[in-house]
């Protein structure tokens, strides 16, 4: 069973844990997907209209519209995930150094407030004033990751208690909400007429920008500063999907249990069966007509489905990494993987400096020996290059970027 909060402070000190590199590797895939968007495979697949492997690369690399998944739709949920993940293994390493409950909870209140910051200066880079908006990954996890905190010294009953009370909490609010009337103004909240993704039915309650979600930042965003008032998110996403994500966390913090817990070949047949019941269950909730697949506003059947699916591929590779023992290939992802967060912020600061760099110094036309079509794919390549070279750089003189 697992010690309350209050009782954090007189446990006895556990020897510090040794890190996890299934762990590592996951997070380096997850954050090597996500920085591979300067390969821009979308226009390289314009360029070659048709073709089915570019087109099938494309598909991966962007969002759906609306329902569905992508591997680029993992992105955000592996991210999110592995924050749970990580969080036993921070608290006994924490707890092995001498570390109170109170001043662990202090710093995880301080690194939530950091990462919503961090959160709104990546958002603001191209504003003229500071964007107050809180749908960026990074702010999504630091809004719920006190609460991630205190859950970690739950039993496994309230864990689990609390991730089904927030999940279905949350369908319940939006399934009360009224639906949009007839005349509703879909043109002025950014959806175009005919708009190909709309449910019908009970479903219509997870429709974009005519939901629950979206009316809550029609009011809360307009709380702060801004040079127009808000009206609605072109891409959907919403400031309370960091609730049905903090359950994302929470289940990452079970999978970290079991790993610490269980050991790796312990641990397997729980996370097989989690990833297995979460996309099942995710399908179903679509299926049914209960709630949709749809990460652009976090349902908890994309919650479940997602969910699932990292339960999947850390099972996957615990068991090829930690009970196969096959490591040799692990490298480049772990370079990537154990400095997520400089990796983060490169990816967002770093691209238009590589571009302008190689324009002005190797010419315009240098990404273009194999022609017009292939050269955004060279030049990302390139950039993408340059990105792990500098983290492999800080790996090897153990610089690390945390919070």
């Amino acid at each position: 069973m697992e010690p309350s909060a209050t009782a954090a402070s007189s446990l006895p000190r556990p020897e510090a844990p040794q890190r996890n590199i299934a762990v590592d590797v996951f997070r380096g895939f997850v954050m090597i997907l996500m920085m591979a968007e300067v390969l821009r495979l979308a226009e390289v697949a314009r360029a070659f209209p048709g073709n089915a492997f570019w087109a099938f690369l494309a598909f991966h690399q962007t969002h759906v519209e609306w329902a569905g998944c992508s591997l680029h739709d993992l992105i955000q949920p592996g991210f999110s995930f592995l924050v749970g993940v990580a969080l036993p293994y921070s608290i006994a390493s924490r707890l092995a150094r001498g570390a109170t409950f109170g001043r662990m909870f202090g710093h995880a209140l301080w690194r939530s407030l950091v990462l919503i910051a961090l959160g709104i200066f990546l958002r603001s880079m191209h504003s003229p004033r500071t964007n107050f908006t809180f749908e960026d990954t990074l702010t999504q996890i630091g809004l719920g990751y006190p609460f991630l905190f205190l859950l970690g010294f739950a039993r496994w009953r309230t864990l689990w208690t609390a991730f089904g009370l927030i999940l279905f909490g949350y369908w319940l609010a939006w399934a009360l909400y009224p639906l949009p009337g007839p005349d509703f103004d879909y043109a002025r909240v950014g959806v175009p007429p005919g708009w190909p993704h709309h449910f019908t039915g009970f479903m219509a309650h997870w429709n974009k920008n005519s939901n629950l979600g979206a009316a809550f930042d029609q009011w809360f965003l307009n709380l702060f500063p801004r040079e127009q008032p808000f009206v609605a998110n072109r891409g959907g996403y919403l400031t309370l999907n960091f609730i049905p994500t903090l359950g994302t966390m929470i289940l990452g913090l079970a999978a970290g249990r079991w790993l610490r817990e269980r050991g790796a070949q312990g641990s397997l047949p729980r996370m097989w069966i989690a990833a297995g019941a979460g996309i099942a269950a995710g399908l179903a909730l679509h299926g049914l007509g209960i709630c949709p697949v749809v990460k652009r506003i976090w349902t908890p059947a994309w919650t479940l489905f997602s969910g699932g699916a990292c339960f999947a591929i850390v099972a996957a590779l615990t068991w090829l990494i930690d009970v196969r023992h096959s490591r040799r290939w692990t490298l480049p992802f772990v370079v990537v993987g154990m400095n997520s967060i400089a990796a983060y912020m490169m990816a967002h600061l770093f691209e238009d400096f590589f571009r302008s760099s190689f324009r002005i110094h190797l010419g315009p036309d240098f990404f273009r020996v194999f022609g017009d079509g292939l050269q955004p794919l060279l030049e990302g390549a390139a950039i993408l290059g340059c990105y792990w070279l500098i983290l492999y750089c800080m790996y090897r003189r153990k610089l690390f970027l945390k919070i």
